[in-house]
């Protein structure tokens, strides 16, 4: 049995204007933490009135929509088109917006090896090895990254059960085993372009990630060996 993580406490809050590039904008309310298990700086960014306020701590009645993001830099901040990170928070912060929640924006690069190790992956990847092996021939996990802090998180915002905005199963069985009851995982839209299609069927069939590629990108060995129904 996972053993619970102690507990966290919410340190700051303050509403801060966000604008994406696509002209979007809306209002979250950032919260830092004490006693992260990690010592990491990850934030979580409430939407909607009822979940950036302390009025909504603990509230029973409705479960928030939660997406937990690992940060990347190259994808959030320079629109890098290797990968879809970028697309998704776009995504999660628009569909979180409209019915209230958390984006737990996590400072796990790269899986969890980091900017500097990504970026080496990256290299590796050019010379053929698809992004876990890169990790792998790096020394690292195929995924380091560990959600005992997103659970602490949940638990100092009063989040305790969820809707899990992911197409990654891990991320659900992580919280559960952390005393974060997931009521249901929602999946994110599949944001595939040229540049990452390859990204996204390493992610199905290594990763173990839910997705259903548009037919014309999911002809790929790796993918069909994952999903042979969908050919």
């Amino acid at each position: 049995m996972t053993p619970q993580p102690p507990a966290a406490t919410i340190r700051q809050r303050v509403d801060v204007p966000l604008r994406f590039g696509d002209g979007y904008t809306v209002i979250a309310r950032l919260h830092t933490f004490r006693g992260l298990v990690d010592g990491r700086e990850h934030l979580a960014l409430g939407f909607g009135a009822r979940w950036r306020h302390t009025t909504a701590l603990h509230s029973t009645d409705h479960e928030p929509l939660v997406r937990l993001h690992s940060e990347c830099l190259t994808g959030d901040v320079f629109g890098s088109g290797r990968c879809d990170c970028g697309a998704q928070l776009r995504e999660a912060v628009g569909r979180i917006a409209e019915v209230g929640g958390y984006v737990l924006y996590l400072r796990q690069e790269g899986r969890g090896i980091g900017l500097y190790g990504k970026v080496d992956a990256y290299a590796l990847q050019d010379e053929g090895l698809d992004t876990y092996a890169a990790n792998e021939a790096l020394g690292y996990p195929k995924d380091a990254r560990d959600y005992t802090a997103a659970a602490q998180m949940l638990h100092a915002l009063g989040a305790p059960r969820i809707v899990l905005l992911s197409n990654n199963p891990d991320k659900a069985r992580q919280l559960a085993a952390r005393g974060v009851v997931v009521a249901r995982r929602v999946p994110t839209a599949v944001h595939v372009s040229p540049t990452n299609v390859t990204y996204l069927q390493t992610k199905a069939a290594r990763g173990g990630h839910d997705l259903t590629l548009p037919v014309e990108e999911a002809r790929h060995p790796a993918y069909a060996r994952k999903h042979p129904r969908d050919m």
